[in-house]
């Protein structure tokens, strides 16, 4: 007994035994539990789940099922792991801050962005989305290969159809043995029009397909800082992306300031992060928060971090990003399961072994359409035998003593196969009229006609795209949506403006200090004395105070009315509608508390070759003006400049770009005016004050200040609606520092002076209301009229309400 006990003993390397075992149980981890397929972008355990309710016919259009019963499927027939396991994947799968486009539409409590864990199985429940039906579509077609379950006694689909590339659009994270995949998720109708590039055009790089595929879109939305890291990922499979929260400067009461979060980077933690940011406060790591909560609500995320009256804002919000979560990074990994081997894949990998597998399954279902309408037609071509020979078929069947001997009978005498002799005997006498032949003749023209078309598919390659296109476009105008992730460019990064159209925009900004851009072509030429549309939504005590017409690709060159200057593109000031209000300036200048923008200057580039001998023209309430060459401000950092000095109580009211030999001209409240040259001014450093341009009675102001160009007129307007315009000639050259002459009776009727433009007659004019109302009017139809007039009505402005500001519109060719 001991001999034969011997002789079953094999004498085993423990270490090759140890490398031997610890492989299997590696890639049974890889491939079965952890890596996703780069077909379908999907792991064992959440393709055996969409198939287990699938199967059990959970889709969208049927009542919800207990999440218990579909894990307790999912255990019981394909995936011998842990319940927690399944119900863990599924929970995520319903979760619309983890999973960009959702596979299951969960009912219940599935979790929160806060931490908070999922209820348990037997309380929440489940059923597919309408676009997980999308990826099974077909399935049933014989599309893909099916294997034996872990017991043998069931079939699993080893893959999915997937008719849209769901590894890019849902992405996938994992950790294996020795290797993990970090695929972030990305906009449907971006991978969608990839994967149409490349049917369009096989030859397609990583870089053409960037153009479509701009970066990673994250159901949370935050900011990705910069596309090196996007870039890497793309031609490498690897890389680091930088993601920020989404957040905005509001003013509370008292003068402060306070911060908004709206949007958190992808995976964050909300409850987590605020705990973070409150040690930091509490340990004096950051300073000047005062108050911090939550005010998220079912409308979204709103998390409020109060600031003191004497703090930087900005510089709070940096020391946010660099000590909490509201800035990290997302280390990309592109590893995916290629024929059962993982690789590290680039983006046109992906997508390319994405459209390979399209191929298969749309060819296979062809084949399988292809075969079930020869076998229909097969069937039809013997009914229509049998009823061209009616009688005969009658009389042999009445003939037969069995079935069996009518069947070979028929098939005996008219030469049909086993198929068409069994549905002659199965017809029905109904069959028989002259209507139902009818039927059957135009059901088989059909499936000629289908027949034709399948098997063209089949024996040609672009018509099996084409297909394929089709169909994901299809999916694109189902499912897509907008992209929820800005990408911005990095802190000396090359700037994205090849990705910019140019076009004629106009900068809005409100007098609570409320910019945006609006295209130009949003407004079209109204007849003077019209009501007008409105052109912003603002707050009841808000109204637009200033705005500027210029390229999307020119610097705007903003200086406030304390004096100092800062500078943008102007694409890097948000677009909004019509009707809405903007975005707080200070989100995007950092200017201090009770700081207004005063004048803005678009300038094509601030090279030193563009800027040689130009100065910059200032003017201040209280008549002071100097003037500066351009160069002083060459070098502007995002912290702004000082542009002027500015004395007690003054402020900046009008600044112009000019060469040094212009006329200036400028006007106040009470109707007065004054016209000298430029020459008059010395140039002066950046932080003078400057010298007297116009005496000042008393109780008036200096209301706007212009250049005067050949074939120009003087336009003034009115805070009751009026206005006119004056030719040049008649305002005669004075020395700077005098009272002016009179340029405008101003009267009860027509109010004070509160805007002058200098116009060419095919000009367009922009009249703004305190109430946010806007009119666009020609210049040519208003009437020219001598200094010492009151002007026509060129804007309805109803008792309460007051012209706030009036701005040029001026034409591409003068522009250019």
């Amino acid at each position: 007994m001991a001999d034969n006990f011997e002789s079953k003993v094999l004498p085993i390397e423990l270490a090759q035994e140890l490398k031997n075992s610890f492989l299997d149980y590696a890639m049974s981890t890889i491939v079965s539990r952890a890596i996703p397929d780069v077909r379908d972008g999907l792991k064992p355990v959440h393709r055996r789940i969409l198939y287990a309710m699938f199967e059990s016919g959970m889709t969208p259009d049927k009542p919800y099922k207990k999440s218990a019963r579909i894990v307790g499927d999912v255990l019981g027939k394909y995936h011998p792991h842990g319940d927690s396991a399944v119900y863990d994947a599924l929970v995520r799968m319903a979760q619309d801050f983890s999973t960009r486009y959702l596979l299951v539409d969960g009912h219940g409590n599935f979790g929160s962005v806060d931490g908070d864990p999922a209820a348990a199985m037997r309380y929440t429940e489940s059923r597919m989305s309408s676009i997980a039906m999308e990826l099974l579509r077909d399935i049933n077609k014989e599309t893909v290969d099916f294997g034996p379950n872990y017991d043998g006694n069931e079939q699993e689909p080893l893959v999915l159809p997937s008719r849209f590339p769901n590894l890019l659009v849902n992405g996938s994270s994992g950790i294996a043995v020795g290797m993990a995949t970090n695929i972030p998720p990305h906009n449907l109708r971006e991978v969608i029009d990839g994967v149409v590039m490349m049917i369009d055009k096989p030859d397609t790089t990583v870089q053409d397909l960037m153009q479509v595929i701009k970066g990673p879109d994250f159901p949370t939305g935050g900011i990705i800082l910069g596309r090196e890291g996007i870039k890497n990922a793309y031609e490498t499979g690897r890389g680091s992306i930088q993601v920020r929260a989404t957040t905005q400067f509001e003013e509370a009461s008292g003068g402060k300031t306070r911060i908004i979060v709206t949007e958190l980077p992808y995976q964050q933690n909300k409850a987590r992060l605020i705990e973070k940011i409150a040690e930091l406060t509490r340990d004096k790591k950051i300073d000047g928060i005062t108050d911090l909560r939550d005010e998220s609500d079912r409308d979204g995320m709103r998390i409020v971090i109060e600031l003191r009256r004497d703090v930087r804002p900005q510089v709070v919000l940096n020391n946010l990003f660099k000590h909490t979560g509201l800035q990290g990074s997302f280390g990309v990994i592109n590893l995916a399961l290629v024929n059962g081997q993982p690789k590290v894949l680039n983006l046109r990998d992906m997508l390319f072994y994405y459209l390979e597998h399209q191929r298969e399954v749309v060819r296979r279902r062809t084949q399988f359409d292809l075969n079930k309408a020869e076998a229909r037609a097969h069937i039809l071509e013997g009914l229509l035998i049998a009823l061209d020979h009616l009688d005969e078929v009658i009389a042999l069947i009445r003939g037969s003593a069995t079935p069996d001997i009518a069947r070979e009978g028929l098939m005996n005498r008219f030469s049909l196969s086993h198929e068409q002799a069994q549905a002659i005997l199965d017809m029905r006498l109904q069959r028989l009229t002259g209507l139902e032949r009818e039927k059957i003749e135009t059901e088989y023209a059909e499936l000629q006609k289908l027949i034709g078309e399948l098997r063209a598919i089949l024996g040609d390659e672009k018509l099996l795209l084409d297909v394929i296109r089709k169909e994901l476009v299809e999916i694109r105008e189902k499912f897509g949506d907008e992209r929820r992730t800005r990408i911005v460019a990095a802190e000396g990064e090359i700037s994205e403006e090849d990705l910019i159209p140019v076009q004629d925009v106009a900068i809005a900004i409100t007098h609570a200090g409320y910019v945006k851009r609006i295209p130009l072509s949003t407004y079209h030429a109204q007849r003077r004395g019209g009501r007008g549309m409105s052109m912003i939504g603002t707050r009841e005590e808000d109204f637009v105070e200033h705005m500027y017409i210029t390229s999307s690709h020119h610097f705007l060159l903003f200086f406030t009315n304390r004096g100092r200057m800062y500078a943008l593109k102007a694409y890097e000031i948000p677009e909004f509608g019509r009707q809405a209000k903007g975005l707080p300036i200070i989100n995007l200048l950092q200017i201090e508390q009770g700081e207004k923008i005063s004048a803005v200057i678009p300038i094509r580039t601030l090279g030193q070759e563009d800027i040689e001998g130009m100065s910059l023209f200032f003017a201040t309430r209280q008549g002071i003006v100097k003037k500066t060459l351009l160069s002083e401000y060459a070098n502007i950092r995002r912290t702004g400049l000082i542009a002027i000095h500015l004395r007690d109580d003054d402020e900046v009211i009008g600044v112009k770009l000019t060469d040094g030999r212009r006329d200036i001209i400028m006007a106040t409240r009470n109707g007065m005016s004054i016209r000298f040259n430029e020459s008059d001014v010395r140039t002066m450093g950046r932080s003078a004050t400057g010298v007297k341009g116009i005496q000042l009675s008393d109780a008036d102001e200096v209301i706007g200040m212009d250049v005067i160009e050949e074939g120009t007129q003087v336009l003034v307007a009115t805070t009751r609606g009026y206005g006119k315009k004056t030719p040049t000639d008649d305002y005669r050259i004075q020395t700077r520092g005098g009272k002016g002459i009179k340029t405008l009776n101003c009267t009860p009727k027509n109010g004070y002076i509160v805007g002058l433009k200098m116009v060419h007659e095919d000009d367009d004019l922009m009249i703004i209301t305190n109430a946010g109302v806007a009119i666009r009017i020609q210049v040519s139809s208003i009437s020219t009229q001598g200094r010492n007039t009151q002007g026509v009505k060129l804007i309805n402005v109803p008792e309460g309400e007051e012209v706030a500001t009036v701005a040029l519109v001026v034409s591409s060719e003068d522009e250019d």
